[in-house]
């Protein structure tokens, strides 16, 4: 009987053993690959296209495609728990899918238990599908009055969002919009002074609202409550909280890190369950924990590739090397960014064209394995 080899989720951190999927079939093994949508979404470009600057097309990544093109099988579903056990993944509606195998690229979402309703009026900067919902009810809105949007946040999510909110409102056949950032206790309060200084100089240039000095304690319907006792209305609310890894391992059983994600030794592999390996925003790496930026999930992709194999083929692991600082720059909206890397920074058109630049390159790369 063949090995099973099965992954969830065709994200970042999965890309390229999708590029050389084939390979994996022509040695022999079953692969599947389960995922709640036809297509993976770059978030990366998520605020871009919120802000018309890429359309959905342009930023995703056609995972059926590839899959069925190289002779693995698609299963379209949520993965809601593994019983490691038996060796069954668990879909929402009751389908199993086995494996001996399993990889892990399940990501993270972002809580908005504050939010008392949330039906058609509040939103989260993940799942990037949520943001094209978000982009066609903010365009009918602002097409009939004036409307009010929030961010609920004051990290690097919350001003992307907030300046391709201002650059999609901008729109000739749109009223103008209020947009208003809810910061907590201050703006960027974990980057450096500069990065700071330059968001907050190019929001309010952008004549967005910046409120800082209390946390967002409740959301019910369209009204926002600080914990200072401060009520605020919007037409629109969305959640850039920060993200948290998916809980399909705490539902599961399985051993996690602190913050819920799978616990990994340093080659991305289970501490509890040798055959499971996992890789992006839903691992907990034991070594030296990690941010959740996507360079680490690029960064895992070959050694995943490479311990997959060798888990299937009962040979040596290779360890995972985070590797050092690493570029981030933010997409402001409006064609303007901020970069930053070590004591480097500067904002401006520059700033953007140097993301968009790497952006189109990295899609144009994994997109190549469509055809």
């Amino acid at each position: 009987m063949k090995k099973r080899l099965v992954l969830i989720g065709g994200g970042h951190a999965h890309m390229m053993t999708l590029a050389h999927l084939d390979m994996l079939v022509e040695k022999g093994y079953a692969v599947t690959v389960i995922q709640p949508s036809e297509f993976h979404y770059y978030s990366g470009m998520g605020p871009g296209m919120l802000g018309g600057t890429y359309r959905p097309e342009e930023i995703r990544f056609a995972t059926r495609q590839v899959v069925e093109s190289k002779g693995g099988s698609f299963v379209l579903g949520r993965a809601e728990r593994i019983d490691p056990l038996k060796q069954i993944v668990i879909l929402a509606g009751g389908d199993e899918v086995g494996y001996d195998v399993l990889s892990c690229n399940v990501g993270s979402y972002v809580p908005f238990d504050m939010a008392a309703d949330k039906a058609g009026t509040c939103f989260t900067v993940k799942p990037i599908e949520g943001l094209m919902t978000a982009q066609q009810k903010i365009s009918e809105l602002s097409g009939q009055r004036s409307i009010t949007i929030a961010i609920v946040g004051g990290g690097p999510s919350s001003i992307e969002i907030a300046g391709n909110c201002r650059q999609l409102t901008n729109g000739s056949d749109l009223h103008p919009a209020k947009i208003q950032v809810f910061a907590g206790r201050k703006l960027m309060s974990r980057l450096p002074q500069r990065v700071q200084l330059d968001a907050r100089r190019i929001l309010e240039k952008n004549v967005i609202e910046i409120i800082e000095g209390s946390y967002v304690k409740k959301i019910d319907s369209e009204q926002i409550q600080l914990a200072n006792g401060n009520q605020f209305r919007a037409d629109i609310i969305f959640s850039a909280v920060g993200v948290k890894p998916s809980n399909i391992f705490v539902a599961s059983g399985i051993d996690t890190g602190p913050d819920g994600g799978l616990l990994v030794n340093q080659c991305l592999q289970s501490t509890q369950y040798p055959n499971i390996f996992g890789g992006g925003d839903c691992i907990y790496f034991e070594p030296s924990p990690l941010d959740r930026v996507g360079v680490y999930a690029v960064r895992q992709n070959p050694v995943l590739l490479n311990n997959l194999k060798a888990y299937l083929a009962e040979e040596v692991l290779q360890p995972f090397d985070p590797g050092g600082s690493y570029l981030l720059i933010y997409n402001l909206g409006g064609g303007i960014g901020i970069l930053y890397k070590w004591s480097l920074i500067f904002s401006g058109r520059l700033a953007f064209r140097v993301k968009d630049y790497i952006d189109r390159k990295f899609m144009e790369k994994f997109q190549s394995f469509e055809h």
